[in-house]
């Protein structure tokens, strides 16, 4: 069993090291799949349910399904309890269309995989630095919204942010709009207004950015879901991106352009969601 990196596949824990999947798993052979990252603090992931239900939208967006959640479940159960608690890191639990041809089709009488995997991982750092990409995001796309295994785009994207001592990469769509980061939502701050891209821009519907708009609402903190110019990187006052393992972080720079972070409300709105993560761990 691999230290590291705990592995479940199609029902028994393997080593990470060795084969454990099919060699035509229409999941390697053209990405068909879905995933979901959770956080996990303490020895238990954050925000589950959202994130099965969030995993049931994906699959019947790409076709795939009914899902067995259960036998999820047991998957994670088991990696969670193959070594002491995980202080902070990743749970991550994939579902692919199984065995299939080398094709884009897909053999209809599989069985799908099932993958669950979990990691320490240390915390992120105090604040972010973002570049923004050359490439789009298609909000017209047949997945766009879906989280789905093909990642290719995200890889290549934070390679050219790393490149320029980023840690994420910043999208526009096609419009020319703001809209995501490769695993981050991204939010902007004009004075005291709080805005991010609706779901329209083709980001995804991240949990992490539903439950701040959430809970910024509940505490009197209005947050806009609108469409905007990517220009607003050069003018707004704060920055801060969300994701399950960020929850919400500030951003410092984006490109060559130095920010606060974090901004006033940039800390107020991660000390509101701090606050309310740690008294429900499945909100």
């Amino acid at each position: 069993m691999n230290s590291v990196i705990r592995a479940w596949v199609n029902g028994d824990l393997v080593d990470t090291t060795a084969p454990a999947i099919s060699a035509i798993d229409h999941g390697v052979t053209v990405g068909d799949g879905v995933f979901e990252t959770c956080k996990i603090e303490a020895g238990v992931p954050f925000a589950l349910t959202r994130h099965f239900r969030r995993l049931e939208r994906s699959a019947s967006g790409l076709g795939l399904g009914p899902l067995d959640l259960p036998y999820v479940q047991k998957g994670i159960d088991a990696v969670l309890s193959a070594g002491e608690p995980i202080a902070f890191g990743r749970l991550r639990f994939t579902v692919t269309g199984g065995r299939g041809p080398l094709g884009s089709d897909r053999h209809t009488d599989t069985e799908l995989t099932y993958v669950v995997t979990a990691a320490s991982q240390a915390r992120p750092s105090r604040a972010a630095h973002l570049a923004v990409t050359p490439w789009t995001r298609n909000e017209r796309s047949a997945v766009a919204g879906l989280k789905t295994t093909s990642y290719a785009e995200n890889v290549v994207a934070l390679a050219f942010a790393h490149e320029r001592g980023a840690i994420e990469a910043v999208f526009a769509n096609t419009r020319g709009d703001l809209c995501e980061c490769t695993g981050s939502n991204i939010f902007v701050v004009v004075g005291e207004q709080v805005c991010t891209p609706p779901l329209s821009s083709g980001a995804l519907a991240g949990i992490t950015r539903e439950l701040t708009i959430q809970w910024c609402r509940d505490a009197g903190i209005p947050v806009a879901e609108e469409s905007l110019s990517l220009g607003v990187l050069r003018t707004c006052d704060e920055v801060f991106i969300t994701s399950s393992l960020r929850d919400v972080h500030g951003v410092e720079r984006i490109d060559e352009r130095i920010l606060p972070a974090p901004g006033p409300v940039t800390a107020r709105i991660a000390a509101i969601f701090a606050e309310r993560a740690a008294a429900e761990v499945d909100p």
